[in-house]
């Protein structure tokens, strides 16, 4: 069985395959085809099932053999979009990588006919899908929102223009790997859109003390003498050197390299720490791929998740593959990878993406 080499075929056949031969994968990265969106002409393809129903059951049947396929300290990592039903037409876009069709057709191929809700209603296809697979056995592990800040334009007025879709976590194990350190970003100091400052208690708590500040609203200065007294009530230099030193006092020396003690206010306080965990709404601009006429799976969506998911070495796997971002980024961070594509044309876009080989390193 090759690896870094993507199979064209059925994901569930190919699979299956996989399965037999004794692979085990440690991360799967992937964004299955949206229920009724395209039609690559093939008989049984996913996506194309006559209810969203059928369309739930075959997705399950996809990731129980994804979960087969992984191993069992794995991670799943599933991005999933939406849409509106309308069994007389499409009924609206999801924004997402399947707007238009592999060479410019912008038709939906064939018009859903039964989603079984009322026209104008969100159909929740990411929910529904992560509830399916949970109830099939998977640990549904986390909701990431992908912000978009440049989504597809839509000229609905009778709601807001749709901005994100999910990515979901899941494992088949409770104990999983996952390399938090590999996915933190900059901490940040200072007080937030709502007033409160980093590390300072939550927005509830200040709305208690009425320190929120409200936008559209003015809300009183504390003023300049508060500052200067250095009352710790506010969020002033004074209470923040109050801070730092309660955290020092708590802390054995040593353990910020024997330097915070001497550190005063907020340097103290950035001394603690200057990254933090990676937060669950991630703001990725979507990307073009100069080789296929659709929006892509951006390669800043893939990569925090094969950093987290993967060690280097290890085999990242996509079920379906399309365009080859998937392997892209896991050959550039170091990991071999494996995909599965129903469609023959997408084949030569992956083997220009993944042409100059990456540097493969080996887990310590």
């Amino acid at each position: 069985m090759k690896i870094d080499h993507c199979y064209q075929g059925d994901c569930r056949d190919i699979m299956r395959d996989l399965i037999a031969t004794g692979v085990r994968v440690q991360c799967i990265v992937t964004s299955p085809p949206y229920w009724g969106l395209r039609d690559y002409g093939h008989a049984g393809q996913i996506g194309q099932e006559p209810t969203l129903r059928d369309f739930l059951a075959s997705m399950v049947e996809v990731f129980d053999l994804c979960r087969e396929l992984l191993a069992d300290d794995g991670t799943l990592w599933l991005n999933m979009g939406d849409a509106y039903a309308n069994d007389a037409k499409w009924g609206g876009s999801t924004g997402g990588k399947h707007v238009k069709a592999l060479h410019g057709d912008t038709s939906v191929g064939r018009a859903k006919t039964n989603t079984g809700m009322r026209p104008k209603n969100l159909m929740g296809q990411p929910w529904r899908l992560a509830f399916a697979l949970q109830d099939a056995g998977w640990n549904l592990r986390q909701d990431i929102i992908w912000h978009k800040p440049n989504p597809m334009p839509e000229s609905v007025r009778d709601r807001c223009t749709k901005a994100h879709e999910y990515l979901f976590l899941m494992t088949r194990s409770e104990r999983y790997y996952f390399d938090a350190d590999a996915i933190k970003e900059p901490a940040t100091y200072g007080p937030t859109p709502s007033g409160v400052g980093f590390g300072h208690g939550t927005d509830a708590d200040e709305r208690e003390r009425g320190r929120v500040r409200v936008p559209g609203n003015v809300n009183a200065a504390k003023g300049q003498a508060a500052y200067e007294a250095g009352d710790e009530r506010h969020r002033t230099k004074a209470g923040l050197q109050a801070y730092a030193h309660k955290v020092r006092e708590s802390v054995k020396r040593g353990e910020f390299a024997g330097k915070t003690n001497d550190l005063e206010g907020r340097e103290a306080f950035r001394a603690i720490t200057e990254m933090r965990n990676k937060r669950s709404v991630w703001t990725i601009a979507t990307q073009s791929y100069s080789g296929a006429h659709f929006a892509t799976f951006p390669e800043a969506l893939v990569e925090p998740c094969i950093l987290a998911g993967s060690r280097p070495g290890d085999i990242v796997f996509d079920p379906f593959m399309g365009s080859g971002t998937t392997a892209s980024v896991a050959q550039r961070l170091g990991r071999r990878w494996l995909g599965s594509e129903l469609n023959p044309e997408y084949i030569a876009l992956q083997a220009e993406r993944t042409r100059q080989l990456g540097l493969v390193l080996e887990a310590a």
